[in-house]
């Protein structure tokens, strides 16, 4: 399955997990036979719909990945604006246990603000990896307020998906010995402009194999297609 295809299949299963700031809610779109649980949290300005998430979703089940994608309780109760990162994080612990499954490591991870959450509480969750999509490692225009004291560098495999021209921190921009894998041309959502050398099928597409090539060399995967 291609990232295009990202939209056409719905998840498995839903689940609603209480935490001390509200009800959670995860989707799931699970693997035949799972090796591993990706758990993805949506970022500050979306939901689960955003491009990468549901293009991973769409695409990592055929890789023995169960994908679960995560709705912070804000955005399950329809407030348009995001708490503090201290009530985010509270919530990602809350519902930590519900992603357990039986026998399976579980990477985590999210978009923008979800990557964040993912990173300050990798070691709190018993993580076995981290995979931060948009990092927002700065505010745009203000490098000087780095977050790269977020990024868990001493703990699980960390892989950081980045677009070119991502204004919240171009790849140029990271730590050194932080493992990074560039989308060209691409923005903070993870669009590519019409006159990329990569139309925006193929940018999903080595978003989700680069992905995939990831957690494989990291035995959380088997080969695509298996």
């Amino acid at each position: 399955m291609t990232a295009a295809t990202s939209g056409t299949r719905r998840a498995d299963r839903r689940q609603t997990v209480a935490t001390d700031a509200g009800e959670a809610r995860i989707s799931w779109w699970e693997a035949r036979r799972a090796r591993t649980v990706l758990a993805l949290g949506h970022g500050a300005g979306g939901g689960i719909e955003a491009r990468d998430l549901a293009a991973l979703a769409a695409a990592l089940p055929a890789r023995g990945v169960s994908v679960a994608l995560v709705e912070q309780p804000w955005r399950v109760a329809g407030r348009r604006v995001a708490p503090a990162p201290r009530t985010l994080d509270a919530a990602w612990r809350g519902l930590a246990p519900a992603l357990a499954q039986p026998g399976l490591p579980v990477v985590v991870g999210g978009r923008s603000a979800g990557a964040r959450v993912a990173c300050r509480t990798a070691g709190e969750t018993g993580a076995a990896g981290v995979l931060a999509l948009a990092f927002p490692l700065h505010p745009p225009s203000r490098p000087e307020r780095s977050r790269a004291a977020e990024l868990p560098l001493d703990g699980p495999p960390l892989l950081v998906v980045q677009g070119g021209r991502d204004p919240f921190g171009r790849p140029s921009e990271f730590p050194k010995g932080v493992e990074l894998t560039e989308i060209p041309e691409a923005d903070h959502s993870f669009a590519v402009p019409k006159r990329a050398a990569l139309n925006q099928e193929e940018a999903l597409t080595l978003l989700t194999e680069t992905v995939g090539e990831w957690l494989l060399a990291r035995g959380f995967s088997h080969g695509s297609g298996r």
